[in-house]
């Protein structure tokens, strides 16, 4: 026996199943939709934050220091030689009576004058050499001054240099850690700093930190220097040495710190602009570091 159906019962028949077919539809494919709406959000944020940190990155390089050294005013140009523990550093300056002063010139790690030192006589030429380019920039011969690192004390040929020197009637000036630490904040530390702000110069042999006591009087102390690993000394207690004496800096004294020295130089030549004296070093984990530093 077979069934005639209505016009009107095909139409209800076609109706369920549009009506099935959309529920269907409904509960499996917004779920694939969701989840590429929620994928595209993913991306889209993840985007924005690393476009974030880059832009960040890029600010943090461009920081300056919004300070403005007075000008020397009818200065004169003197010399100052360092005998560092690894070679020469040597200073040109412009410096005015009030100790207002300006670099005219600046040449660092010259171990020239340490190299082919067998007998006095290839000591002495090697200085001649040395002394000759910065009297030629215009520096008077009793304006030269030579000072002799703490760090550079400790390295044996540094005794024959001073010895040449002497002889060559210079006056050579050593010096301990902490008076080389009080000089290095003198040179350093504007007078607006001095109750902000602490300096640390990071030499080879040795490191010297300093600030401004509440009396007016400079605290000098001395850690290890950028080469320690040389002497077969292991990270940890360096580190360990360079943190219990951090913790001796006053905390009124830590908003900035002012580094000088050959690591914090080679730092700054990523980021300098022109021929400003300070440069704003970037955040510890922006540098490559390649080899021991």
């Amino acid at each position: 026996m077979s069934t005639r159906l209505t016009s009107f019962s095909k139409i209800l028949i076609v109706l369920v199943v549009m009506v099935v077919l959309f529920f269907l539809f409904r509960k499996f494919i917004p779920q694939n939709d969701r989840k590429s709406a929620d994928a595209s959000e993913v991306k889209t944020e993840e985007a924005k934050q690393n476009s974030e940190t880059v832009n960040e990155e890029k600010t943090t390089w461009n920081k300056s220091f919004n300070y403005t050294p007075t000008k020397p005013v009818n200065g004169k140009l003197k010399g100052v030689v360092e005998l560092g523990a690894s070679g020469f550093n040597s200073f040109i300056v412009n410096m005015d009576n009030n100790k207002n002063w300006e670099l005219k010139k600046a040449e660092w790690g010259n171990s020239l004058v340490y190299d082919n030192m067998a007998t006095s006589g290839d000591i002495r030429e090697g200085l001649k050499r040395y002394i000759t380019k910065i009297l030629d920039y215009g520096v008077d011969g009793r304006d030269i001054h030579f000072v002799v690192s703490s760090g550079a004390q400790k390295v044996e040929s540094t005794k024959k240099i001073i010895r040449e020197l002497k002889n060559m009637n210079y006056v050579v000036n050593t010096v301990t850690p902490e008076q080389e630490a009080k000089y290095a904040l003198t040179a350093v530390l504007p007078n607006k700093y001095r109750t902000v702000a602490f300096v640390v110069d990071i030499g080879s042999g040795n490191t010297k930190i300093s600030w401004v006591q509440n009396n007016g009087s400079t605290k000098g102390i001395e850690t290890y220097g950028a080469k320690y690993y040389k002497n077969k000394v292991d990270d940890k207690t360096v580190y360990q040495d360079v943190f219990n004496k951090s913790k001796l800096i006053p905390k009124n004294r830590t908003k900035v710190c002012f580094m000088i020295g050959g690591v914090p130089f080679k730092l700054a030549k990523e980021v300098r602009k022109d021929k400003e004296r300070y440069t704003v070093l970037k955040d510890p984990g922006d540098y490559n570091v390649e080899g021991a530093k």
